[in-house]
């Protein structure tokens, strides 16, 4: 028994999008604000597909974050643990926090971190990754930074009043290799961590020849 014969031409195969990401935005019909917090929002958007149906799509609104990859001389990054309620545990981390200053740019934000967290000041800046921490639900955007030349700040000048979480932190210098080592072993959670030591080791490969400036726009 012979197979029947296609009737019209297959469609052919367009070229593939380039790999990167754009902005796109499908109309949103109807959204309904849930809660509004301290730090995050939560509304319930119906946004209407190509097809012309509408779907339900639950959105955490977040102000965004900066991570810092503070790397001395000796190839070792700065790196702080800090107790993380909504999990449950004591989580090492890279410097890092919300960007919740209106017209702070990035850089400043990263910088001001640092410098609250661990207390040290850095003299080269560049970027490393920007990402999105969790796209399907939160409008989270983090960029992490690398920083470079780093100077103790005497405890006398610092102004910065540790509350909370951050009056527990505890600071330790891990040379890279064995914190991406780490992070291979599932020893190490934090996602601004993982991305940012990864990044940084390959980064490094190249002499970080081919890193973003700290004021580059963000995409």
């Amino acid at each position: 028994m012979t197979e029947p014969q296609p009737t019209t031409e297959p469609e052919r195969m367009t070229e593939p999008p380039p790999i990167a990401d754009q902005p796109a935005r499908w109309p949103v019909v109807a959204s309904v604000q849930h809660y509004q917090g301290k730090i995050i929002n939560v509304r319930t958007d119906t946004v209407q597909v190509p097809e012309g149906t509408t779907t339900e799509r639950e959105v955490v609104e977040h102000p965004g974050a900066v991570g810092v990859v503070a790397l001395d001389d000796d190839g070792r990054v700065l790196m702080i643990r800090q107790y993380r309620h909504a999990v449950g545990r004591l989580l090492w981390e890279l410097p890092a926090g919300l960007r919740d200053v209106a017209g702070e740019p990035a850089a400043q934000t990263a910088r001001r971190e640092l410098l609250e967290e661990t207390g040290y000041r850095a003299r080269d800046w560049h970027v490393l990754a920007d990402y999105f921490s969790s796209p399907g639900i939160i409008t989270e955007r983090l960029r992490v930074f690398l920083a470079r030349g780093l100077e103790e700040v005497p405890v006398a000048d610092r102004t910065f009043v540790p509350e909370n979480e951050e009056a527990h932190l505890i600071l330790d210098w891990v040379p890279l290799e064995r914190a991406v080592s780490l992070v291979l072993a599932g020893e190490l959670h934090n996602g601004v961590a993982v991305v940012g030591l990864l990044a940084a080791h390959r980064a490094r490969q190249d002499g970080f020849a081919g890193l973003r400036a700290a004021d580059a726009p963000e995409k």
